[in-house]
């Protein structure tokens, strides 16, 4: 069983596509560990803001099949395959780390890359796991987060209520 942590984020109908994104995984994986949810600008292009979190679950899956597995939630909930990089999307969810894996795979690079560049990757990472250790850095996403350069990314925790449980809105550590 392989401990993954998955980044989630959405700028298109943002309450509607994140729980039915929750509501899937829960659905295909049992129990999730879910951070709280923040509200961000969108990062390289210009568009209205995201909702943004990181949840972890545990799956018997190879990475290539949750890959796959992941790229048809997207789909299922309108994601355009063919869409720029830096576009608007209805849902957005990337592998952030599976395990302890460091290396390649058909999605990219792991651990990905946005968990030390990207504020609404790190601040709900580090709230999750935050004595775990980055699988490269070997340093921990608090210490990660606490010395990330906060000025260059605003980001907001905002209430959220997802099958009758409140997301809450965490202080900032």
């Amino acid at each position: 069983m392989a401990r993954v942590y998955l980044s989630i984020g959405s700028n298109i109908q943002r309450q509607h596509y994140i729980s039915r994104c929750l509501d899937r995984l829960y659905g295909e994986f049992g129990e999730l560990l879910i951070s709280s949810i923040y509200e961000s600008e969108a990062v390289g292009f210009d568009a209205e803001p995201f909702f943004n979190l990181v949840t972890g679950l545990d799956t018997d899956l190879s990475l290539s099949d949750l890959y796959r597995r992941l790229r048809a939630i997207e789909h299922d909930n309108g994601r355009d395959i063919n869409a720029l990089k830096f576009s608007s999307r209805t849902l957005d969810i990337d592998i952030l780390t599976y395990d302890d894996y460091v290396g390649s795979f058909e999605g990219g690079r792991l651990p990905r890359e946005d968990i030390t560049k990207n504020a609404f990757v790190l601040w709900p990472m580090a709230e999750l796991e935050p004595n775990s250790l980055h699988p490269e850095e070997k340093i921990s996403y608090h210490q990660l987060w606490q010395a990330f350069d906060r000025s260059q990314q605003v980001l907001r925790p905002v209430p959220f209520i997802w099958r009758g449980r409140q997301l809450s809105a965490l202080a900032e550590s």
